[in-house]
């Protein structure tokens, strides 16, 4: 009997999930959008993601999607979960509601599909929504993806991890590795709360690793040094190594300054240093970066691109909008060339949609990444990528 999985949420987690299993095995995906099925049904990414665009339009897939959670929900044998899970700065948590809404929708339609939540949630979550909803069938298996190469990180995983240590764990895991390209790829078992966990450390290295280069940068830039030098010769040690160094405006993005707020708040009876100083130095970077640009004197700053990196549509907490937020505090007019933005203005600043004309207005240009497009108005540009990569 083949099996059927339904996977609810179709932002780049779900959708890249769905997408990768639906080779093998019949996948119902199930979205409260009707704009995100209908793109799915026409065989189209509703996300910037070239290998999902690619394996939507060429690619043999058992893929149906829906907005009725009976046709998702009824006859699957596993059900992913990757519903969105914002930080709520008032509860200092993740909100849950969503992942919980689809629990109680799939329970109340199916009493035997394992629920597999791919959403990123605070540590001990599943254990308290098992004791919630008196079932055992809700595992988690955290995901390590990139937007804009969501599929792609799907496809040649750097691991695989599920929250349970079971024939069933075990199982859902063969599933991603039997649909993966990459050849032995590792699969780690661990328990609930510590594949909660793995996630939550992971994504705050990073961060920390980010802040790291970023604090380097500061102190160059303040001494009047050459970050490019320093970085490069403290990279060439194989410990370190020469990735993840490029300086920039903060961390942004949908995962990394939500983790490492949850997992700060997962602190609070837990003697720690490093966790908040990574959360703050975040905060401490955008207001150098702010001071800097002000100390110009602009009547008018350009920001160019919301979006948090080249090859990704989504422009939530990018960096480059705590810099907006500042500059106008001062005073000073900010314009927006943003051609994934379908609006007028953003947040009270205008949208000028023809680049030549922002470039004109600009007198400042603030850019988290380089781009061709500003070749000819480089002397205007703020940017502090030295590398030209994310």
């Amino acid at each position: 009997m083949t099996e059927t999985i339904a996977v609810a949420g179709l932002g780049y987690v779900g959708l890249s999930n769905a997408v990768l299993l639906s080779q093998r095995y019949k996948v119902i995906a199930y979205d409260l959008s009707q704009a995100r099925v209908d793109a799915i049904s026409a065989r189209t990414s509703p996300i910037v993601d070239h290998e999902l665009e690619d394996y939507l339009a060429t690619r043999e897939l058992d893929l149906s999607a829906t907005t009725n959670p009976d046709e998702a929900f009824g006859e699957a044998s596993h059900v992913i979960v990757a519903t969105p899970t914002n930080y709520d700065p008032e509860t200092n948590a993740f909100d849950t509601r969503s992942v919980e809404g689809v629990i109680e929708q799939v329970l109340s339609r199916n009493d035997a599909a394992l629920i597999i939540i791919k959403s990123t949630i605070p540590v001990g979550l599943v254990m308290s929504l098992r004791e919630k909803f008196g079932t055992d069938r809700i595992i988690h298996s955290p995901e390590f993806l990139r937007e804009g190469k969501a599929l792609y990180d799907n496809l040649y995983p750097s691991r695989i991890v599920v929250g349970e240590r079971s024939p069933r764990g075990e199982a859902f895991a063969n599933m991603l590795r039997a649909c993966a390209l990459k050849e032995d790829v590792r699969v780690v078992l661990t328990d609930p709360n510590e594949a909660e966990a793995v996630k939550l450390f992971a994504n705050t290295y990073l961060a920390m690793r980010v802040a790291y280069f970023n604090e380097l940068d500061t102190y160059a830039e303040t001494a009047g040094m050459d970050t490019r030098q320093i970085i490069e010769g403290v990279c060439l040690d194989p410990r370190i190594g020469a990735h993840y160094n490029n300086p920039s405006f903060g961390y942004g993005g949908y995962c990394l300054p939500k983790d490492t707020k949850q997992l700060l708040a997962n602190y609070q009876t837990v003697p720690q240093n490093l966790i908040r100083a990574i959360v703050e130095a975040n905060t401490t970077r955008k207001d150098f970066i702010a001071d800097a640009i002000v100390a110009k004197n602009p009547e008018c700053v350009g920001v160019y691109r919301l979006t948090m990196k080249e090859g990704s549509d989504n422009f939530r907490d990018s960096s480059v909008q705590g810099i907006m937020k500042r500059i106008k505090a001062k005073g000073i007019p900010v314009i927006v060339f943003e051609p994934n933005l379908d609006a007028v203005h953003f947040f009270g600043s205008a949208v000028v949609q023809d680049l030549e004309s922002f470039k004109a207005s600009s007198d400042v240009i603030i850019a988290n990444r380089h781009s061709a497009e500003l070749e000819d108005v480089k002397d205007k540009v703020f940017t502090r990528d030295l590398f030209g990569v994310d």
